[in-house]
């Protein structure tokens, strides 16, 4: 007797293939499938599994009568029409648990490197230039640090930050009963007051299209150190750019951008990101954050576990 089916359309670690035939499913892997083709490729399938090759949307699903999961491998759900799935009864899984480390390092690293002026003064000693005074940074230690969003990424930041003698401070409006000591849950404007630091770990979500926009900027009442390894669509970057000049930032780490494609940038991107790319303040890194060879095993674990509850296989 066959096994029921899932189709995966995007590069997957390879451990994924044992790990659903333990579940009692075979895996259909065709990463080179052009989006175009999903739609009709779906046919039959109990399950797709995507990383972010597509928007999965009603068209993408008309022919999938048989579909009942979709996985996304991988955080956030923002490529994925998810109204579109409840209208179908289709279930959603992401994996945002196989990558929260990687995230919470990352950030950490970004920061360290971003304060204590790592990137320009490795490029400076390669050029044979030794400046020391003009390259002294600040510490973690001692400052306020403000998380916002504290779901799998932001409490994996905690966690990291946790031996750096710094206050916590978190602002989640969705679940504020994630907070726990030593982290304290404030409200927005208290995060803007006393933060030194300040980490966006929040979903891309129609309602949080720039939260970090001018206004955000402004409300802030000393210059601070800004990440932002979430999504690009949630910092309005003119608004960056203008408080970077301004020195109402101290710099910032970007692990996303508004545009990825940077091909296609449009005159008033281009000018933004020109100013990124030359700013000693500036780290640019692309979309790396929770990419790491643990975490691409890790994704595999949490999406099949996740797949098998669904399916209620023990």
């Amino acid at each position: 007797m066959a096994l029921p089916r899932v189709l995966i359309i995007d590069e997957m670690h390879p451990s994924i293939f044992p790990m659903l035939e333990n579940i009692g499913l075979e895996a259909d892997y065709r990463p080179d499938i052009k989006p175009a083709e999903v739609r009709e490729a779906l046919q039959g399938f109990e399950g797709l599994v995507v990383r972010s090759k597509m928007r999965i949307t009603a068209e993408t699903l008309e022919l999938a009568q048989s579909l009942n999961y979709v996985a996304r491998a991988g955080a956030g759900v923002d490529n994925i029409d998810v109204q579109a799935l409840q209208e179908r009864g289709i279930a959603l899984v992401s994996a945002n648990e196989g990558n929260r480390q990687a995230v919470g390092e990352f950030a950490l690293g970004a920061l360290l490197a971003l304060m204590r002026n790592m990137n320009r003064s490795d490029r400076q000693v390669r050029e044979k230039v030794w400046l020391r005074e003009e390259n002294r940074g600040e510490e973690i230690s001692g400052k306020t640090v403000g998380i916002i969003g504290f779901g799998n990424m932001g409490q994996s930041f905690a966690r990291v930050l946790a031996g750096f003698n710094c206050r916590l401070l978190a602002y989640d409006r969705y679940a504020p009963d994630k907070v726990k000591e030593p982290v304290l849950h404030v409200p927005l404007e208290t995060i803007q007051a006393e933060a030194d630091i300040v980490s966006l770990h929040i979903p891309y979500l129609p309602e949080n299209l720039h939260l970090a926009n001018d206004a955000f900027f402004s409300g802030f009442q000393k210059p601070v150190w800004f990440v932002n390894t979430s999504r690009g669509d949630v910092v309005d970057q003119a608004a960056l750019v203008k408080h970077l000049r301004a020195g109402t930032l101290k710099g910032a780490a970007l692990d996303v951008l508004e545009n990825e494609k940077l091909q296609t940038l449009t005159a008033q991107q281009q000018e933004n990101f020109s100013y990124l790319a030359t700013s000693d303040q500036v780290i640019l890194t692309p979309h790396i954050a929770g990419w790491t060879h643990e975490s691409y095993l890790k994704i595999n674990e949490v999406l099949v576990a996740k797949i098998a509850q669904l399916r209620q296989v023990p």
